[in-house]
């Protein structure tokens, strides 16, 4: 029997004290840390070394998923402080013991890896 796909609302932060946070959507919540951990993707997290998971939910419908997202990232920074701290009062990194959950493929060493998106690497 397959095993029944998850939906996950995360929230990173960075060391700093005063906290930059990004909250976001997916469907491997391992494998997307892992990619803000290393700044994998350019952008916003790897621009303001956004690296620790500090927050998250599981979500087994992405409706529902995609609408806590929403609702989250239409709130206050205050209130997402107090979200993270009712759970994880110390800011504890959740995935700091993670890295042998996930680990990619090493391809070629050395070699930049690609990370797909849209239709790039789909057979024509």
């Amino acid at each position: 029997m397959r095993t029944p796909k998850r939906f996950y609302v995360y929230i990173m932060a960075n060391n700093s004290r005063h906290h930059v946070l990004y909250t976001g959507i997916t469907g491997n919540l391992s494998r997307r840390v892992f990619q803000h951990k290393h700044k994998l993707i350019p952008g916003f997290t790897s621009k303001y070394n956004v690296t620790r998971l500090v927050y998250y939910e599981m979500f087994c419908y992405p409706g529902m998923a995609i609408a806590r997202e929403k609702e989250i990232k239409g709130w206050r920074h205050s209130k997402k402080v107090a979200l993270i701290e009712s759970t994880n009062p110390h800011w504890r990194d959740l995935a700091a013991d993670w890295e042998n959950i996930y680990k990619p493929d090493p391809g070629v060493e050395g070699a930049p890896r690609k990370i797909l998106r849209g239709l790039e690497g789909r057979p024509e």
